[in-house]
């Protein structure tokens, strides 16, 4: 016999022996067991043509080994399956390595078998992020503690998607249970949970009555643990707002007493965290009728606080809530100077008295920037005072120190003839209008005509002077108005009206220098020069200064628009008294450069 003969027979010998066959006569490797056997110890799955020849054979124990072994050979994947299994029911993610080597399988096989799992194993879910799975494990645990605390241990099921749960869950905040889950409850013979819910039910149908005595709604028919008047009266009892619509409800029921309760408990906690919120706690009393809480009210509505509130804190010792106060107020008042406002003077005094000067700094400087504007001061280097105190005056309404202005006219040129100089006049126009009225003194009448028309509104004077000078008695004074108001047909170039002015002027007043004055640049505006000097030279006589003449002579030529005529002007000056009239030579030369 081969060696290869004789090692066949051995290992038959030995496969007999493994899988206890031994009884089978037959040891020719040609045997339909030794290829069964063969197969087997390979892990090759038998057909059934091949299982059924071993029971034939009655190799039963051969039978049972090789299906243990075969089931061995499957326990892997089952191992696989029923992890990923555990893995999917207790929500661990998908990205976790699947291995069933891995430490996460007994602590899930723990679970899934006894319901708990001790503080390490629940930290180590927690290290690795698991918290759905951790979620999982505190509801399994609570579910547990309920079934022990409403005597419901006897039912199975630890899962937290059992209907028991959710239940035990409502029983424990005290919520009514609906038709279905009670029903549920019989169902399953809990009994002990049914018994402990009827005595919930019972305690909250008394609950009902008493909140119902407690806030005045005893009238009402509801006594449902599911009706809205219960609801309500719960959120009133717990301190919670009510919303519109649940008092609009209450309206509707004619539960008035309810909603004043409501309303007095919310004014309450309102009064209790304003107090907080405006370091106020130390104070006591907690009424809404206190005085303290309209005073934290106002103060949180952003309304400034008055004398009288002020005083009642600090009476009440509370110097911080007044810091808080003073604090609120300023701030208001600096985002009112921010967005261009300009604040009162008594804003500007409390600022002063409280000690706020950098608001009021900021204040003056924002104001200041917008009155230059107004006034149209473009200079950037322009002082704050004298200017910033004379337009504040002028917004006010309020006359300035006529030296002031003199003086600044002689200092300033921005000053003279510009919008502050025209506000000041038309001011001063508008007081002896005014006094006009007040006392009924008509020399008043000329003074405003006149400031009228340095304001460069001539209308308003003429306006004033038109009346029927018949009525006045005094002829000094009915040619000093007939001059102004001459002056101001002059200012917008009526040039009749205006000479009609003056020469009844002179005749009430012939001794007096301004008729003449008057007539002589009418003159010049017409541009008879020579008849203007005579008519000055009039005035001269009179008590005119020349020198005022001259500047008479002056403002014509500078206000006259046309060139030829200005430059004629100027030229007959000239040949007048060339020494005299110097100043003309500059018109000349404007018109000369124009030309070119």
């Amino acid at each position: 016999m081969d060696k290869e003969s004789q090692n066949r027979l051995k290992h038959f010998a030995a496969l007999k022996s493994k899988y206890q066959a031994t009884q089978y006569q037959d040891s020719s490797p040609a045997s339909l067991l030794y290829l069964i056997l063969r197969k087997v110890d390979l892990g090759i799955e038998l057909s059934d043509l091949e299982l059924n020849w071993l029971q034939e054979h009655q190799l039963f124990e051969t039978i049972e080994i090789i299906w243990l072994q075969q089931f061995k050979m499957g326990e892997f994947k089952r191992l696989e399956a029923e992890f990923s299994h555990l893995k999917a029911k207790y929500k661990v993610a998908k990205n976790w390595e699947s291995s069933v080597g891995n430490v996460l399988y007994p602590i899930l096989w723990k679970l899934d078998s006894e319901n708990s799992l001790t503080d390490s194993e629940v930290k180590l879910l927690q290290d690795n992020n698991l918290t759905q799975t951790v979620a999982i494990v505190q509801d399994i645990k609570r579910f547990a503690d309920l079934k022990n605390k409403y005597q419901a241990t006897k039912y199975q099921d630890s899962s937290p998607d059992s209907p028991l749960y959710k239940i035990l869950k409502e029983l424990d905040t005290e919520m009514s249970l609906s038709d279905h889950e009670y029903e549920w409850l019989l169902n399953h013979e809990l009994f002990e949970v049914i018994e402990i819910f009827e005595k919930q039910e019972s305690a909250r149908r008394a609950k009902v009555t008493q909140l119902k005595n407690k806030y005045q709604a005893s009238q009402h028919p509801d006594t449902s643990l599911s009706g809205q008047l219960y609801q309500i009266l719960q959120k009133i009892d717990a301190d919670k707002k009510l919303i519109y619509s649940e008092i609009y409800w209450l309206e509707q029921q004619g539960l008035t007493n309810t909603i004043a309760i409501a309303e007095e408990l919310e004014r309450k906690r309102e009064f209790i965290a304003f107090k907080a919120k405006y370091k106020a706690s130390q104070y006591q009393d907690s009424s809404p009728t206190s005085y303290l809480y309209t005073i934290l009210k106002k103060l949180d509505s952003e309304t400034h606080l008055n004398e009288q509130d002020i005083n009642f804190l600090r009476q009440s010792q509370l110097p911080e809530t007044i810091e808080i106060a003073n604090d609120k107020y300023a701030s208001i008042l600096k985002s009112k100077i921010i967005s261009g406002v300009v604040l009162s003077d008594l804003e500007v005094d409390w600022l002063r008295n409280n000690e706020y000067e950098d608001i009021i700094i900021l204040a003056q400087h924002k104001h200041f920037a917008a009155l230059k504007r107004k006034y149209r001061l473009a200079a950037p280097s322009l002082p704050l005072e004298p200017f910033y105190t004379i337009m504040v005056k002028l917004e006010k309404k309020e006359r300035l120190d006529p030296k002031l202005v003199l003086q600044l006219m002689e200092e300033n040129e921005l000053y003279r003839g510009g919008e502050i100089a025209l506000a000041y006049y038309r001011l001063e126009a508008e007081f002896y209008e005014q006094e006009l009225g007040r006392t009924g003194h008509k020399w008043n009448i000329p003074t405003a005509s006149g400031y009228w028309r340095k304001a460069n509104e001539p209308e308003q004077a003429l306006k004033l002077t038109n009346l029927d000078l018949n009525r006045i008695n005094d002829s000094n004074l009915k040619s000093a108005i007939l001059v102004t108001r001459g002056a101001a047909f002059r200012d917008i170039h009526n040039l009749d009206d205006a000479e009609a002015c003056a020469k009844k002027a002179m005749e009430y007043q012939p001794d007096s220098h301004q008729p003449y004055t008057l007539m002589g640049a009418i003159c010049y505006d017409q541009h008879n020069y020579e008849e203007g000097d005579y008519w000055f030279e009039q005035a001269i006589q009179r008590g005119a200064e020349t020198e005022d003449i001259d500047a008479e002579r002056k403002r014509v030529i500078k206000t006259t628009k046309d060139e030829n005529k200005r430059h004629e002007a100027a030229e007959y000056l000239l040949k007048k008294d060339s020494q005299r009239y110097a100043w003309a030579k500059s018109y000349l030369k404007k018109s000369s450069d124009n030309g070119k």
